[in-house]
Order: C-alpha cells, then sequence, then structure tokens
C-alpha cells in the first residue's frame, strides 16, 4: 500500500467526508478539469475541420499579433486554464458554470463536424463560455461585459460569434439533469486521474448535510434544476426562487 493510500480518508457509517458534490462543485478544480479536457480534444483530434468565424488569424482574440507556429502546435492544459480563467473569476462563476460550457463545446464540434485545434481553440471556447452566462446568469449580460477581457476582439465580432454559435448549436442550449451529472461525474474522474482531487477532505457536518439534502429535495421540482447549478454556492435563496425557468430534467 502505497504512503499517499494510507492518508487517503474514506466514508463510513460514522463519517462522510466530501470535498464537492454534484450541486457544489471546486471551481478551481472543475476549471483545471475543463482545460484539460479541452486539451484531450485537441490533442485527439482527428483532422483540422473548422469555419471561418472560429479561426483566430481571420479574427485575433488579442491585440499582440500572434505568431504563425502558434497555430501548429497544440497548447498545453496550463495555457488553457490561463485563458479561460479570468472569464469565470470576473463574472463569480459557480462550478456548474464549467460543465454546462464543456457541453456546448462538445455539442458544437458534433452538431457542426469541425475539430477543435490550435487556431480555433480560443473562439470556440469563447463562445461557449459566453452562451453559458448569458443562458445561466441571474442578470442580462451583454457582449460589452466580455469585451473588458479582450482587447483584440470588436463588439461587432463577438455578436456574430455568438450568433453563428447559437445557429450550429440549432438554439439548444437545454442541459438535461442526466447530462449535467454524466459530465460532473466525467470530470471528478478526470481530476482524480490527475491528481487534482484533494487527499484531506471535510466531515460533512449535520448542517450542510441538511443543505445538500434541501437542494437535492427542491432539484425533483425541474422548475428548480437551473438554480442548482446557478446558485450551486447556497441554498439559502432556493425558497425565493421556485418559479425559475427550468434549464434541467
Amino acid at each position: 500500500v502505497s504512503p499517499g493510500h494510507l492518508r487517503e480518508k474514506y466514508s463510513s457509517c460514522a463519517t462522510v467526508f466530501v470535498d464537492s458534490t454534484i450541486s457544489q462543485s471546486d471551481l478551481k478544480i472543475t476549471l483545471q478539469c475543463l482545460a484539460l479536457a479541452i486539451y484531450y480534444h485537441i490533442k485527439k483530434r482527428d483532422a483540422n475541420r473548422s469555419k471561418d468565424i472560429f479561426d483566430e488569424r481571420l479574427h485575433p482574440v488579442t491585440e499582440e499579433k500572434v505568431p504563425e507556429e502558434f497555430f501548429h502546435h497544440n497548447p498545453d492544459p496550463e495555457s488553457i486554464y490561463r485563458f479561460i480563467r479570468p472569464f469565470f473569476i470576473a463574472f463569480k462563476a459557480t462550478g456548474g458554470y464549467t460543465i454546462t460550457t464543456l457541453v456546448y463545446i462538445e455539442r458544437l464540434l458534433s452538431y457542426a463536424e469541425i475539430d477543435i485545434c490550435p487556431s480555433n481553440w480560443k473562439r470556440i471556447v469563447l463562445g461557449a463560455i459566453i452562451l453559458t452566462y448569458k443562458y445561466l446568469h441571474d442578470e442580462a449580460m451583454w457582449n460589452f461585459h466580455f469585451f473588458s477581457l479582450l482587447r483584440g476582439i470588436t463588439i461587432k465580432n463577438l455578436n456574430e460569434l455568438e450568433r453563428q454559435y447559437l445557429c450550429l448549436l440549432r438554439f439548444r442550449l437545454y442541459v438535461s439533469t442526466s447530462v449535467y451529472a454524466q459530465y460532473y461525474f466525467d470530470l471528478r474522474s478526470l481530476a482524480s486521474d490527475h491528481g487534482l482531487l484533494p487527499i484531506a477532505l471535510t466531515p460533512l457536518q449535520k448542517e450542510r448535510a441538511l443543505n445538500l439534502e434541501a437542494i437535492a429535495r427542491y432539484c425533483e421540482n425541474k422548475n428548480l434544476c437551473r438554480v442548482a447549478i446557478k446558485k450551486s454556492g447556497s441554498c439559502a435563496n432556493l425558497t425565493d426562487v421556485q418559479r425559475a425557468h427550468a434549464i434541467l430534467s
């Protein structure tokens, strides 16, 4: 038995150890997993099929000119993480936003029959993030909110990216409960495989257990499943949002 294995904590009938849950996923870990998932999509692609709207050479996302060789080498997970992190931190997102972002990316690749590659990954990811925020966020989100984080792109270009992204997704932004859960556990497996999960887990206290039970009970109502993603950091206000529109089922 390895020393690391001996340090791991296991749940028992008396004590349950948790680090994050499906409705309270850890943002940093899910961001790292999102970066890894994007990296593996790029690395394992079959070709370089793309569309002009996603080509960074035609539509730069930075003010600085990017060398041509940049588009011939796969980005590493750390570079992807550094690109996506500011968007989620700036708008105080929860881990659920990262999961929905990955769902949209994979839907795009499937529906549009394209590959995510060095020349288009930033704009594919950016489009998915924009749609995720606009669909899940409580308050109205406009493209100028994202413009402050992107100095090399115009509002007009962001609008066109969003429009074409929606069309290619066939306007399917809905994410079912089963799909969300599948992605959550797949990302947890990815985190475990790469040693991202913390060894020292926190004992599940009675108060938090009751909170999680309340969230699960409320999520049985389809109209409140959207709250489980958007408001995953707290269940204190769940009773005030029973009329939220459904996103999950």
